[in-house]
């Protein structure tokens, strides 16, 4: 039984002595083959039962088959391959693990992840990314760990200064790859590849697979089992949405236009952040409109006060972050505007289906900027059709060239039907 204390390898934190007398374990996660010390610490972290990506996930990663899963946001998919992770690589050696991150932010959540779960053994762990300087992250290589965290272009960087090998990786994780796809990283994500053993176990998380991605999961993965738990990936037939260019500067104008030219009942507005939210509110309430607000920077009190206000008709425009786009049923939205697209393509069908509920119609329109192009076309893959790109007749629109009227016009066959209720004379 593992008695040893170490340190963290980025924050030099000391680990606490693993305890000597871990129980025999017989729970929920004992029983998909995890050893008694990682269930030991699932359950000291107040976890009971798999959830469904996990039940599914980690027997096959135990018995070292590739995976290409999927699974919603929050359902537990890094937990489904850190913790047979964790139990394969066993004790402190070589580096032989890599996961592959789109963001930083991504990075930082997994190698957080990976440090809680292996509490009770000693593996070291640490995170490579961009944005900051190479010396603690040269340290931490130069000490040695066994799992990196990486973003796709440091860790290029640190394999063309030597600072590390991939020579050992048993265990390749790409995660969330059609972000990456979206960011234009497949090509550094295939020189990454190239550099690890062909004998590897590789583990691949994407919500969606188009050409791209079908063509990197057969050339990187040996005959994967794949597992996907249930996913929503379209709006119900009663919401018709549509995108929306139009450049930064204008955005604000053009919600006005569009909430002038509309005949609402209610409208949620979705922010991206808080501030974002609390801005477009006041902005709203000194052109005229009765507004509720709802952010996790709002008390309790408000957050009750915005809802209700808006359920019952007090406010007819509820501004909110994501806060509102999940979970919430309330009846009679008319229309969602995405005032901000969601940077998670999931998120966006979350939202719109905010409306169109309990068989009634709905109308939806996401405002689209030059920065937000890579996130829009990653909504339409994750649904598998085009959204119509729409204009409004009279508006001064800047030109932009991502915005022309042959850019416009270009839909797919396959587009979702015209949002045709968005304008003036849309009566319910």
């Amino acid at each position: 039984m593992i008695d040893k204390t170490f340190d963290h390898p980025r924050t030099g934190d000391v680990k606490p002595t693993v305890p000597v007398d871990i129980p025999k374990m017989e729970t929920a996660f004992s029983a998909l083959g995890l050893s008694d010390a990682l269930a030991f610490g699932v359950q000291e972290m107040g976890y009971v039962t798999p959830t469904p990506i996990q039940a599914q996930a980690i027997p096959v990663v135990l018995q070292g088959g590739d995976v290409i899963g999927s699974a919603q946001t929050g359902t537990g998919k890094t937990a489904a391959f850190a913790l047979p992770i964790i139990q394969r690589l066993g004790t402190h050696g070589k580096l032989r693990c890599l996961i592959l991150e789109p963001t930083r932010e991504l990075a930082l959540q997994v190698e957080e992840a990976f440090q809680k779960y292996a509490k009770f053994t000693d593996l070291r762990v640490t995170i490579v990314y961009g944005g900051v300087g190479y010396g603690k992250q040269e340290d931490d290589l130069r000490r040695g760990v066994d799992i990196i965290a990486a973003t796709p272009g440091r860790l290029l960087d640190h394999l063309e200064r030597g600072n590390c090998s991939l020579a050992n990786v048993d265990i390749l994780v790409l995660d969330e790859v059609d972000r990456m796809l979206d960011m234009g990283f497949l090509p550094d994500v295939r020189r990454i590849v190239q550099q690890c053993p062909k004998a590897r176990q590789t583990l691949f998380f994407t919500a969606t697979l188009p050409p791209e991605l079908e063509q990197l999961a057969g050339w990187a993965l040996r005959d994967p089992v794949k597992i996907e738990i249930g996913r929503v990936r379209s709006p119900a037939e009663t919401v018709a949405h549509a995108f929306y260019p139009v450049v930064a500067t204008q955005k604000f104008d053009l919600l006005q236009l569009l909430l002038e030219q509309t005949d609402f009942k209610s409208v949620l507005i979705f922010c991206r952040t808080r501030m974002g939210a609390d801005r477009i509110a006041h902005r709203l309430e000194k052109s005229g409109h009765t507004v509720g607000v709802m952010h996790s920077d709002r008390n309790q009190r408000e957050r009750i006060e915005a809802l209700q206000g808006f359920k019952t008709g007090k406010y007819e425009v509820l501004v909110a972050t994501d806060i509102a786009a999940r979970g919430l049923d309330i009846a009679g939205v008319s229309h969602v505007i995405n005032y901000d697209v969601p940077e998670n393509a999931e998120d966006y069908v979350h939202r719109i289906g905010r409306t169109g509920r309990a068989q009634n119609t709905g109308d939806a329109f996401t405002l689209v900027t030059e920065e937000d192009v890579r996130d829009a076309r990653s909504i339409e893959r994750y649904m598998g059709v085009s959204v119509e790109r729409k204009k409004i007749d009279g508006f001064p629109y800047i030109y932009s060239a991502l915005f022309d009227e042959k850019a416009l016009a270009e839909t797919a066959a396959a587009a979702v039907k015209p949002a045709s209720r968005l304008h003036r004379g849309a009566r319910r």
